[in-house]
């Protein structure tokens, strides 16, 4: 490791040295120095680097159910810009997609198409339930009901929940924007707890 002796230094190395909290008039010994500035060096896992790309560079399936996809595709357009957050890009094809966006309301007939398009979705991967069809039946939820899945987190796991009926664009911008924080906390996808273990 080069040293530069004092006299050496230009503007540009003492300001260096002043903004990583070196005295550029102290001790020049290297071992000195890369002890004074080893604090403001960050190393990090690979999966956390990982997870910061894959929180920027969502890929939704264009899968709506009913109502709420309205709302979904408005996301999409130019007035929300989800290109500025990195999810603009929504696919036709589940292998092609990261996040399913479950947008309405979901029949038992459409439960084991929805599973079917999980499974074919690569890993790491991730839902969000939008509105409160896809959360919990919302109106269609009564006791003798035969036709509603109440609740998408019972046929995938769920990471955000953005509820309303219909929620507005804003809300499920709000909920990427959420599940991109807990993608790159390693809270998500293939990191969820498993049944049985707690989650934190």
């Amino acid at each position: 490791m080069a040293v530069l002796n004092v006299a050496e230094r230009g503007p540009e190395e003492e300001l260096a040295m002043v903004g990583a909290g070196v005295d550029p008039a102290g001790d020049t010994d290297p071992d000195v120095l890369l002890e004074q500035v080893r604090p403001l060096i960050h190393l990090d896992s690979l999966e956390n680097l990982l997870n910061h790309a894959r929180a920027n560079s969502l890929w939704p399936l264009t899968f709506g159910l009913a109502c709420c996809a309205i709302e979904m595709m408005a996301v999409g357009a130019s007035r929300f810009d989800l290109d500025r957050i990195g999810a603009g890009v929504f696919r036709p094809s589940a292998r092609q997609a990261d996040v399913m966006i479950l947008a309405g309301t979901i029949s038992r007939k459409m439960g084991p198409v929805i599973k079917t398009l999980w499974d074919q979705m690569p890993s790491p991967k991730w839902a969000i339930a939008m509105g409160g069809c896809t959360i919990d039946g919302g109106p269609f939820k009564y006791p003798g009901q035969y036709a509603i899945i109440e609740g998408a987190d019972r046929i995938v796991p769920i990471d955000v929940y953005v509820p309303g009926c219909p929620p507005r664009p804003e809300a499920l911008f709000a909920g990427i924007l959420k599940l991109e924080e807990k993608i790159k906390a390693g809270q998500t996808g293939y990191n969820r707890p498993r049944s049985g273990e707690n989650a934190s």
